[in-house]
C-alpha cells in the first residue's frame, strides 16, 4: 500500500483516485498516523457475498418466528 500525506493527497487527489481505480491501495496518513485508505470500487464490494450473508441472517432468522424477544431474555436468565 502505498501511503501519502494528507497535503499531498489534496494536491494529487485525481491521480489518487486513478491509481486506486486501476488497483491500487492509496493510504492517507494525518500527522503520520493512517487516516484512510482510498480502493477500487470493484476491490472492496463484491455484492454476491453481501447477498449471500443477508439471505443466511434471514434464514437463521426464521428459526425465531414466534418467539418475542421477551421469550429470548427469559431464556437467557435461566
Amino acid at each position: 500500500m502505498r501511503k501519502v500525506g494528507l497535503f499531498e493527497a489534496k494536491q494529487k487527489l485525481s491521480e489518487l483516485v486513478e491509481r486506486a481505480a486501476s488497483g491500487e491501495r492509496i493510504g492517507i496518513t494525518r500527522r503520520g498516523k493512517l487516516a484512510a485508505v482510498i480502493v477500487s470500487v470493484k476491490e472492496e464490494y463484491d455484492l454476491c457475498g453481501i447477498f449471500e450473508s443477508l439471505e443466511g441472517i434471514r434464514r437463521r432468522a426464521r428459526q425465531f418466528k414466534g418467539v418475542s424477544v421477551k421469550d429470548l431474555i427469559e431464556e437467557g436468565r435461566s
